[in-house]
Order: structure tokens, then sequence, then C-alpha cells
């Protein structure tokens, strides 16, 4: 899953980032309004946190232009305690949650993982299954009846991110986008050497589960009879 911070209050922002990091979500982070709606146009991503007051633009007007724009991307707003009037317009205006600074880390993940679960994503508390395949993506470990192996980091973000996909076909410069961001300059050898990297280390736990290339299109995960 990737979230995109915007947030002017720099070190609160780092400290986030930080703690979603820890907890395997892939984090970009912004510090003005502007910015961040340009990020957020770009649909990368499953989940925004906008803090409301911030410079050039702020999150409430942020909100609005990306709803106009049909961008549906669950919002929860960063609001200063006793803000009830934001709070309120945030929400009439299609925010999914808001939480008050300063907030527990317990809390702020509960609150990402129900605004993700409103979306419909699979967002459980230790891990994927599809097939035979049981992902623990706290662990970053892979397991077929038993049997496991550990991932690395960015192995367990393509691989959760193709079982979230429910079998439909992803692409090169999705991959790209969610792994490592809309402005980074990985290359498509890059993905191919991680689908590589995954594809041997279903093979190791003979699993049913294949990474199936589709050519001129992307990857999609099948089980074999």
């Amino acid at each position: 899953m990737r979230i995109l911070i915007a947030e002017d209050e720099v070190h609160l922002a780092e400290a986030v980032s930080q703690i979603l990091k820890k907890h395997n979500y892939s984090v970009d982070m912004v510090h003005d309004g502007r910015s961040g709606l340009d990020y957020a146009l770009s649909g990368i991503y499953d989940l925004l946190l906008l803090d409301i007051m911030m410079p050039e633009m702020d999150g409430i007007t942020v909100l609005k232009k990306l709803r106009s724009e049909g961008n549906h991307t669950p919002v929860i707003l960063l609001t200063a305690k006793g803000e009830i009037s934001d709070k309120v317009t945030g929400l009439d205006y299609g925010a999914d949650d808001y939480i008050a600074k300063p907030f527990a880390t317990e809390e702020l993940l509960a609150r990402i993982r129900a605004a993700l679960r409103r979306k419909g994503e699979v967002v459980p508390e230790d891990g994927l299954k599809f097939g035979d395949v049981e992902l623990n993506t706290t662990q970053l470990k892979l397991s077929v009846q038993g049997k496991e192996i550990k991932l690395n980091l960015k192995e367990n973000e393509l691989l959760e991110l193709l079982i979230t996909r429910k079998q439909a076909i992803t692409s090169k410069e999705q991959i790209i986008e969610k792994l490592w961001g809309f402005d980074s300059e990985v290359e498509y050898n890059n993905v191919e050497v991680y689908i590589s990297f995954l594809r041997k280390k279903l093979t190791f736990l003979n699993s049913a589960v294949r990474i199936n290339t589709i050519r001129g299109v992307g990857y999609v995960l099948e089980v074999t009879s």
C-alpha cells in the first residue's frame, strides 16, 4: 500500500513516515497543499493523509479539488485539536476520516486500516492469501503449506500488489509507480529482476501459484492445476 503524507510540519511528517515504513507501507511526503494535490492526482496512492492547515493550498481545498476531478482515494484529515468546523467541512466534502494532532501511533494505524477496508482493499493484520501461498506482510515471510522463506522489502511489496490486484493484469508502469513512485527513474529491468526473484522463491516452495507474463501488457497471478 502506498500512502501520501501532505503535512507542512516537517518533523511530524518524517515521524509519521518512519512509523508507516516500519509497518511496510510505501510513503511519499510533501509539505504544501499544491504539491499534495499534484501528487494525489497521479492516482498511484491507496490513501492520503492531508493536513488541513498547509501553505499554498489548505487541505480542505485539496480535498475539494480531488473529489471534483473524480479522485476517490481515501483521505484522512490531520486536524488541530478542537477544529470541529473543519472536521465537519472535511467530512462533507468527502474525507473518509479525521484524526486530531497529537495522535497515538496505534490510533493512526487503526484508522488507516479502517479507511482502506472501506475502500475494499485487502488489509489484514497479519497477511494475505492467494492459492496455496500465504504472505506475511509484517514479517516479510512467504509460506506454502508450512514451508517458508524470507522476502526482501521490494519482493514483499511486489507480491502484495499482485495479490491485492485480484488476478487483474498489472503493468510494469503500475508496478514502478506503486513501488518506487511516479517520479522515479527506475527502469523496466528492475521490475523484471524482482519478478524473477519471486518466481524462483515460488518454485523453491513448490507453490502452484505462478506469475504469468502477458506479453506487452504486464503480469498476473494464476494458480496452476
